[in-house]
């Protein structure tokens, strides 16, 4: 077996980031706001609604 053939090289490893990040960073963008909107209806949900 060819060590050599197991190495990614520079491009592989671009394409995997950046593939990576078109994935990722969207469904931590769209999980950070749900959660926060989620803790903010479960705060409302028992102290009622702004100004109450």
């Amino acid at each position: 077996m060819n060590e050599a053939s197991d190495v990614p090289t520079k491009r592989q490893e671009r394409t995997v980031v950046l593939v990576s990040l078109a994935v990722i960073a969207p469904v931590l963008a769209v999980g950070v706001v749900g959660g926060y909107g989620f803790l903010v209806w479960i705060y409302q949900l028992f102290a009622g609604p702004p100004g109450s």
